[in-house]
């Protein structure tokens, strides 16, 4: 019999953070959901800001409306904008703001002065530096990483709408998986944790145990050779610290060397990438003698009065052997590297997945599609992985064209064809706003530490003009985000996208270094699959309506980006059957007997708003209510924004004017979980939808342009399964 994975309880909450040496631990049964104020239609309008699922008062435009329980981990906004914004958790709004809101006038002027005064978040007991940041220390962002629980609901509004940009990130659950601790409501009388405080303040600093073994080295690296740096054998255990240190002369040389790791004697490395990008930054280039390119919580580039030191504290577990070289990509030899490898032997590894770093080089991104930066169905041999995704480091110019940071961020997890993940502008995945104004940044998790404000060499993105430069790195610029508490689990596949300029546009060449946590055995399966409007299909899963529309075609699209770019279709239209209804369906489902518990896929016609629904499953002769199934908005969302221009101080204080903004992007994804009390031990699961609307208005007085109802084109079933262990 295959040995399965132990599925250990999974860490929530500050102990996502303070258990950080976890971070490998495998997370079945969590899915994370990113949503944003992007633009729908795959464009920038207003910067990918303003663009709210609907709008309840002037001072009420909703961004994220979450049912069920879960907890939000992080959210972004540009400067103090949307402040004072709703936290509303359970039915209960709640007020969190920074401290220039009050001032936002006075404070749009000044915003990128050199001396400003700090501003902080309100209430600062329970959302204090170094979890949530504000725009002066991060250049051009409000952070909040403070962990937010929600029993019921939570829905995140604001309050102002003037550059209304904004993305968090949101953690669901399976029902009756065992978590670190009870899921209850924020407490507004608590504290974070001192010793999560003591974390984030750790950055850059050595977090890793000190009394494990260690090896310990110098070596010379001849050119494009490799040097075995460590090989450790007949081991189970953890890597818990990879550092290097080489004279600062030979820095950039270094950095543009090659790291390769590989677990337990697989045909493939597992990290295999630059070393500079590894540690976080684009290079070892250090102009302006900063202590610290990269100072973050895992990673962290510091240089000393002789010396560069790298250093890495991701855990590593493996099953039997480690294998770690650089390879050297300099003419010229780099000596006197310096090494120190700390491991502990444990079984971590059973409870855990490999970590991975991989690089992609886009020398020429293709025209109207997203850079891939991860795709796990083609790494290291193909296949189905378990794992989570963890961060990224990324190049995306290296002729100082700014540019290409309208582009925004799209994850897909588990075949889904929908986006689980759709962010902004990629400096605002990096911690940043308005291009973090060109400045230099490294924060516990998100940074800008490569690239010069203004650099003597400025090349035009088009013509190629150029002036006179000192050092071409200056023009190469890099972002880094990692993600802890807020990671990103999937349970079959992950494809990581990024735009690569507000539509696709830029011919920039990017680079990427992808952060993910996998072991190549699947955690979710596909198991069955209802096609409405085929009659075979609804015949086959005991397919029944009432109050329903008759099935009819749809044609329409995704929302992948633009569906057209300098006159060519990027993503031509296609055509699903569809039915909607306002009454109830059931079916029968497949499902594999040994789950853990089941997803539900829904894809569906969002024409319809605010679709909702009590879902019910029957167990013996009685139909039991598993909650409700929620997805709010519709292709028709409100764009509200003052009359004034953004970059002007009068529109801080205006109300907003609101538009109807409708997409072609009619087709969506929506997920639903099943605890195995409803689903072990059995080979199929009958199902009840009854529609349970919520009637909302796009803003008071002007209803969306349709009425709700319940969409179904096709239902998929998931069985979550325990991973089994590699051989």
């Amino acid at each position: 019999m295959d040995k399965k994975k132990k599925l250990l309880p999974i860490p929530i909450g500050y102990d996502a953070y303070t258990m950080w040496d976890k971070w490998a631990q495998l997370r079945v049964g969590l899915r994370a959901i990113m949503r944003s104020t992007r633009d729908r239609s795959g464009g920038n309008e207003l910067v990918c800001g303003n663009h709210f699922l609907y709008q309840e008062n002037p001072e009420f435009s909703v961004v994220a409306d979450i049912e069920g329980p879960g907890i939000m981990y992080f959210w972004r906004t540009n400067f103090w904008h949307g402040s004072p914004w709703h936290y509303e958790i359970d039915g209960k709004d709640n007020l969190v703001e920074e401290t220039a809101t009050s001032q936002r006038m006075e404070a749009h002027t000044y915003r990128w002065d050199k001396d400003i005064p700090p501003h902080k978040f309100i209430p600062e007991k329970q959302f204090p530096e170094p979890l949530a940041l504000t725009w002066t220390k991060n250049h051009g962002a409000d952070l909040n990483w403070v962990p937010v629980p929600f029993e019921k609901s939570f829905r995140m509004a604001y309050s102002k709408t003037n550059y209304g940009t904004g993305y968090g990130i949101f953690h669901k659950f399976l029902p009756e998986i065992e978590l670190s601790q009870p899921l209850k409501s924020f407490d507004w009388n608590a504290e974070p944790k001192q010793e999560v405080i003591d974390l984030f303040n750790s950055a850059g600093a050595d977090i890793a145990p000190s009394n494990i073994p260690e090896l310990t080295g110098e070596v010379d690296l001849l050119p494009n050779y490799p040097t075995e740096i460590a090989n450790i054998a007949n081991t189970k255990g953890q890597i818990r610290a990879i550092k290097f240190s080489v004279d600062k002369q030979d820095a950039v040389n270094l950095g543009s060397s090659w790291l390769k790791i590989t677990w337990d004697d697989r045909k493939i490395a597992s990290i295999d990438c630059p070393v500079a990008m590894f540690f976080g930054a684009a290079n070892l280039y250090n102009r302006d003698d900063r202590e610290f390119l990269v100072k973050s919580i895992p990673v962290s580039i510091k240089f000393t009065e002789i010396n560069c030191e790298l250093s890495c504290y991701f855990p590593m577990p493996f099953s039997s052997s480690v294998k770690i070289e650089l390879i050297s990509r300099s003419s010229q030899p780099i000596k006197n590297v310096k090494y120190s490898i700390r491991y502990e032997e444990s079984d971590v590894i059973d409870s855990s997945a490999y970590f991975h770093a991989t690089y992609a080089d886009f020398l020429q991104p293709e025209k109207g599609k997203d850079l891939v930066f991860l795709d796990t169905k083609y790494v290291e041999g193909g296949g189905d992985w378990t794992g989570h995704f963890v961060g990224t480091t990324f190049i995306f110019t290296k002729q100082n064209y700014l540019r290409t940071l309208e582009g925004i961020q799209r994850f897909f997890f588990d075949d889904a064809e929908h986006p689980h993940g759709y962010g902004t502008g990629s400096e605002e995945w990096g911690g940043g706003g308005d291009y973090w104004g060109g400045h230099n940044t490294t924060l516990p998790l998100a940074g800008h530490p490569c690239g010069h404000n203004k650099p003597p060499k400025i090349l035009n993105h088009k013509k190629k003009e150029t002036e006179n430069y000192q050092n071409p790195l200056d023009l190469v610029h890099s972002a880094y985000r990692f993600l802890l508490a807020d990671l990103m689990p999937f349970g079959k596949n992950a494809r990581i996208q990024f735009e690569h300029g507000a539509e696709n546009e830029t011919n920039e060449h990017y680079e990427s270094v992808t952060y993910w946590y996998g072991t190549p055995t699947a955690s979710l399966i596909l198991t069955d699959e209802l096609d409405i409007g085929n009659e075979v299909s609804e015949k086959e899963h005991l397919y029944s309506v009432k109050s329903a529309s008759n099935v009819s075609e749809v044609e329409s699209r995704y929302e992948w980006g633009v569906d057209h770019l300098d006159g060519d279709e990027i993503y031509p239209s296609h055509t699903e059957l569809e039915r909607h209804h306002t009454g109830e369906s059931q079916f029968t489902l497949q499902i594999n007997s040994e789950n853990i518990g089941v997803m539900l896929r829904r894809k569906f016609d969002y024409l319809y708003p605010n679709q909702r629904a009590e879902v019910f499953v029957k167990k013996e002769t009685k139909w039991i209510s598993q909650g409700f199934w929620y997805s709010p908005g519709s292709n028709t969302c409100v764009l509200a924004q003052p009359k004034t221009n953004k970059w002007q101080a009068e529109a801080e204080e205006e109300p907003p004017v609101n538009e109807e903004r409708t997409v072609n992007r009619r087709f969506y994804e929506s997920e639903f979980y099943i605890g195995k009390s409803f689903t072990k031990g059995l080979n199929k699961i009958e199902i009840k939808i009854v529609f349970a609307p919520k009637e909302k208005e796009l803003w008071k007085g002007h209803p969306f342009p349709e009425k709700s109802a319940w969409s179904e084109i096709r239902y998929s079933a998931y069985s979550y399964i325990e991973p089994v262990c590699e051989d």
